[in-house]
């Protein structure tokens, strides 16, 4: 029987294998959705792949800004040190997410110190290479701007969230918001992203709080908790707790 020699005509060289991973990286980012292939390998040639350790710092508050930022893997803990000295979370990043664009537009530092939560690969898409694609494609800044309204709006509503609203609501809305469909009355399984202490950072609150508020929308039948996989039972009954909360 005659044996053929198979060969893989898609093989590729590793630095071409990096090239394309991080073009898909690009693509799955909200910034650069639906650019042409050739626009997203000449922003590929200004970026630069970073790893980082668990808890390794990116920036801290006031580094001169480089570029800014897009997660491929692992996530990133955006945050600021308040007056008493604790550490108070701003947004935690994860795959397909940029963050630090405002930064192209100005001569400040970084506004707020950035630390890997766990092993991570980020993209820098460097500032000087990408202020002169913007001047040759306008389009590209008008994209960008709309990014930045997108995290201006999360901001509000985490403001809103902490000035407003008790942790059981801040946690029933945070969990709201990782169903599918909020109206369903089938069970949904969520990993937490984080530990639980990260996640009650996020959340404006401490662990042992975020513990309580948990074991106390278990006792109501909300929810049921396996470490860190969670349970929300019955969205729809989930999301009119959270009205009635609203409305008292």
């Amino acid at each position: 029987m005659r044996r053929l020699k198979l060969t893989n005509p898609m093989a590729i060289s590793p630095a071409e294998f990096k090239k394309v991973a991080i073009i898909h990286t690009l693509r799955s980012c909200q910034v650069f959705a639906g650019l042409p292939r050739e626009d997203l390998e000449k922003i590929a040639e200004i970026t630069v792949l970073k790893r980082l350790e668990k808890g390794e710092y990116l920036f801290h508050e006031g580094t001169p800004t480089d570029g800014f930022y897009i997660v491929q893997s692992g996530a990133i803990n955006i945050h600021r040190i308040n007056a008493a000295g604790k550490e108070q979370v701003i947004h935690i990043y994860r795959p397909g997410e940029s963050f630090a664009e405002a930064t192209l537009a100005t001569e400040t530092g970084f506004p707020a110190d950035a630390r890997a939560l766990d092993p991570s690969q980020v993209l820098l898409v460097q500032k000087a290479g990408m202020l002169a694609l913007i001047r040759l494609h306008p389009e590209l800044a008008l994209r960008m701007l709309g990014s930045m309204s997108l995290h201006l709006r999360f901001l509000l509503e985490q403001i809103e969230d902490l000035t407003s609203k008790d942790v059981e609501m801040r946690l029933a809305n945070w969990l709201l918001k990782q169903c599918p469909r909020s109206e369903s009355k089938e069970p949904v399984v969520i990993e937490l992203p984080v530990t639980k202490r990260m996640l009650a950072a996020e959340l404006g609150t401490v662990s042992e709080t975020f513990s309580r508020t948990l074991a106390k929308m278990r006792d109501q039948e909300l929810l049921s908790v396996n470490g860190k996989t969670v349970t929300v039972l019955n969205p729809s009954r989930l999301s009119a707790v959270l009205e009635k909360h609203a409305d008292d």
